[in-house]
């Protein structure tokens, strides 16, 4: 999990460079959409950064680093615009994230299939 938060700042960094800044409080809640985004962009960020280190089982999915990243960035800006957060607050968000899935790799397994599913509707 420690070697996953440099992949993680690494996929933050186009969004801290892009993104303007504007205030929201911390609590702007999300839809079941947001959530997936926010999920699988963590997800991604895990699996992918699994697959660079050569972890066992990490080649199970398909090879994330490029298209994860992609979909990370833009969900992560999505989330930004549509919840009026900042760059701060949704790299908050996706840490938390990255660590609950991170401290139950079950749960990343499970979340796997669905979020591959919407990295391939999102044409990426």
């Amino acid at each position: 999990m420690i070697r996953t938060v440099p992949l993680l700042a690494a996929m933050l960094l186009p969004l801290a460079l892009a993104a303007p800044v504007q205030a929201q409080p911390a609590t702007a809640p999300m839809t079941l959409e947001q959530q997936m985004l926010l999920r699988c962009s963590a997800a991604f960020a895990l699996s992918a950064g699994e697959q660079q280190r050569g972890a066992p089982g990490a080649q199970a999915f398909p090879a994330l680093g490029e298209r994860g990243r992609e979909f990370f960035v833009r969900s992560a800006a999505r989330l930004m615009d549509e919840l009026k957060l900042t760059r701060e607050q949704v790299e908050g968000r996706l840490r938390e994230e990255a660590r609950t899935l991170a401290a139950a790799p079950a749960r990343l397994a499970e979340v796997m299939p669905p979020c591959l599913s919407a990295l391939e509707a999102s044409g990426l």
